[in-house]
């Protein structure tokens, strides 16, 4: 089955299509994850997003159900070199082409990934279309240029959890913000003993405050952080009454409570060999990362907020630590499903932080 990647800046890129058939958009990314597929497919940060897999060789351990990240895959299309139609694992229960054509997916193979992923290391990530359709080129090529920027607001309704879910735990309560979590988040922390309390994106601090935390966390999500109102707003009014612990789009959000401003990366980070390095301690872990903004440092300046992590590879911020409030952030993913284990000790700062908190002694963070 003929199928055809199209960008909008009118390059094609032909395959083979599997899963779902069709035509669907979204902004075209890569990600150089050797592994980790699965987690990749069923990260609600990749909502609104066609994901190229630089790793050649794509579903050769298959699906299976312990490695799922959130109730259902969120990309909107899989691009890969060679589709592995064959698993072998002992867990898998399904093929990569089955799981996504159970979920209405679309996927195409047979792509030259490498070309595909310099393309938009030179270019940017833009946005494209993949289909099956029997269309020319020139129509798919003017299809593709039309197709609209992600609207962030209704990327983080999409993802952000439908209920309230409840984990019970004998150690700290701890309220997630649901921007597009990755379950493994909250597994850490359920793990670690946490009663964890998983809320919609848009609920606010007064609701928040009402499942009386000890900590909050807002999580990691999709598209343009400055989206993320209700968040931003909540955040804003917890500082400083609780600890407050951001990942991804978390830390963002947590940024832009505090008065910073974030931008647009060319290609973004998507992988998981990312090197980050503590300031504080100078030490330099490899980390997993799934963003496409960053928080602009210089907007930093005079917040009272210390920048803790940098990006090795580009320079970019990757943790801040409020010197006032016991509020911090980082830019990856220290839950690292995929990636190594390198940044679990965060989860561990944050359990001492909520142990250490004397809820009386700080005011909030309103009157910054």
């Amino acid at each position: 089955m003929l199928a055809r990647l199209v960008l909008a800046d009118g390059t094609i890129f032909r395959g083979q299509g599997f899963a779902h058939q069709g035509t669907t958009g979204g902004e075209v990314v890569f990600n150089t994850a050797m592994t980790g597929y699965q987690e990749i497919m069923t990260d609600p940060s990749y909502c609104g997003q066609i994901v190229t897999m630089t790793y050649p060789l794509i579903g050769n351990y298959g699906i299976n159900p312990d490695d799922i990240e959130s109730r259902r895959p969120f990309i909107r299309a899989l691009v890969v070199r060679d589709l592995s139609e064959a698993p072998n694992n002992w867990r898998s229960t399904e093929t990569v082409h089955h799981y996504l054509k159970r979920h209405k997916i679309m996927g195409i193979n047979g792509v030259d990934t490498r070309s595909l992923t310099r393309h938009i290391r030179t270019s940017g990530a833009m946005m494209g279309l993949v289909t099956t359709d029997p269309l020319s080129d020139e129509e798919l090529i003017q299809q593709a240029a039309t197709i609209p920027p992600l609207d962030t607001a209704s990327l983080l309704l999409e993802v952000t959890t439908p209920k309230i879910a409840e984990y019970p735990g004998p150690g700290p309560r701890v309220v997630i913000v649901d921007l597009g979590l990755k379950l493994s988040i909250a597994r850490t922390l359920h793990r670690a003993g946490c009663h964890v309390i998983v809320l919609p994106m848009d609920v606010t601090a007064t609701d928040i405050l009402d499942y009386q935390p000890d900590g909050v966390l807002y999580s990691n999500g999709p598209g343009n952080p400055e989206a993320a109102l209700s968040a931003i707003a909540s955040a804003r009014a917890l500082i400083g009454q609780r600890p407050v612990f951001g990942i991804c789009l978390g830390h963002q959000v947590i940024a832009l409570a505090l008065g910073a401003r974030t931008y647009k990366l060319s290609y973004g980070h998507r992988g998981a060999n990312h090197p980050v390095q503590d300031l504080l301690t100078g030490r330099i872990a490899i980390t997993s990362h799934n963003h496409g903004y960053t928080v602009d440092e210089a907007s930093l300046s005079g917040l009272d907020v210390n920048v803790t992590h940098r990006s090795l590879n580009d320079q970019t911020v990757e943790g801040i630590r409020h010197q006032r409030f016991p509020a911090f952030g980082v830019q990856y993913h220290p839950e690292a499903f995929p990636g190594p284990a390198d940044s679990t000790h965060l989860f561990e700062h944050f359990l001492t932080m909520m142990r250490n908190f004397p809820k009386e002694a700080i005011s909030p963070c309103r009157e910054i």
